[in-house]
């Protein structure tokens, strides 16, 4: 068995960023989801008048999908991608605020780390809108749900019960 190899790492394991242009170009789709932990106070305020800066839910979703196309901005190995879709859904539940992002490109690598920064600066962004109800509202959960294209094809994270 051979030991698994990071991609990321040359040889003298310095980092690199990998060389995707032999790749076929692929629809690739990513989802990825996430949980802002508010109080009862906040779930209150977006459920009817909302909170004193505005509309949270808005705000979340539009820096969401900012962010999305601002990944190789960020994240320093990820390589520029053009993103072709993207959905930020966001559901006020009894004690928290569920994010779902679906990021889709047609290109020669996969958009999970856009998701990822996708969901984690929508929820930044209602922790910013929040913050003057609920000051102890927390980021938790942020995880790559399901993969689609290239070479491994589809990948679903396992249900656990």
């Amino acid at each position: 068995m051979t030991e698994p190899r990071f991609t990321h790492l040359d040889s003298s394991g310095a980092a690199r960023m990998v060389d995707v242009s032999a790749k076929d170009i692929s629809v690739r789709t990513a989802i990825a989801t996430g949980r802002v932990l508010v109080s009862a106070d906040v779930v209150t305020a977006l459920r009817g008048n909302g909170v004193p800066k505005g509309d949270a839910i808005a705000v979340a979703r539009i820096a969401g999908i900012a962010a999305a196309k601002r990944t190789a901005d960020l994240i320093p190995l990820c390589h520029p991608i053009a993103i072709h879709g993207v959905t930020v859904d966001l559901e006020v539940h009894d004690d928290h605020v569920s994010i779902v992002a679906t990021v889709r490109t047609a290109d020669r690598t996969g958009v999970e780390m856009e998701a990822l920064t996708c969901v984690s600066v929508a929820a930044l962004a209602l922790i910013d809108m929040v913050k003057a109800v609920d000051p102890a509202a927390t980021i938790t959960d942020v995880r790559v749900e399901e993969k689609r294209g290239g070479k491994t094809g589809l990948w679903q994270r396992e249900v656990s019960l």
